[in-house]
């Protein structure tokens, strides 16, 4: 079933609620992108993700690392950040595929630099920034992104 969400918010207190609206909805197993220009807060959103999933250390962008891993109970959660990639190839180095199992859940930011490589995608985020709002489209099992 594809289905199509739009919130508004125009703030982090906005973006937290609808985080936690979000997240109640995932399963291990699942794979979660997000798109939108930079700066637009796919980073602030996964970290309001994390919080609502019941993560308490600082979670930090993976712009640099290209993945960051988390925990929550015995839950793998990866966080990547495909920005800076010059090649989809370039994601077999880091052994993507790995990282999709169905014990763990994966955030992608930038997921179209992926290429092929990205499995079966369960939801997609879309962030746009509209004057001081932010419109975000979520789409569960999104036909591409």
């Amino acid at each position: 079933m594809n289905e199509t969400i739009i919130h508004t918010c125009n703030s982090l207190q906005q973006m937290q609620t609808i985080a936690a609206e979000l997240v109640q909805q995932w399963q291990p197993g699942q794979v979660i992108c997000l798109s939108g220009t930079l700066g637009a807060g796919k980073t602030t959103l996964v970290q309001a993700m994390l919080q609502a999933m019941g993560y308490q250390d600082k979670v930090t962008s993976p712009t640099f690392t290209i993945v960051e891993p988390y925990t929550i109970n015995d839950l793998e959660i990866y966080h990547f950040d495909l920005y800076r990639l010059e090649s989809p190839d370039e994601l077999e180095m880091i052994g993507f595929h790995h990282y999709f199992n169905p014990n763990s859940i994966c955030f992608i930011e930038w997921p179209e630099k992926a290429g092929n490589a990205l499995p079966k995608i369960n939801w997609h985020i879309n962030i746009e920034v509209l004057a001081d709002l932010r419109q975000i489209t979520i789409t569960q099992n999104p036909n591409n992104i």
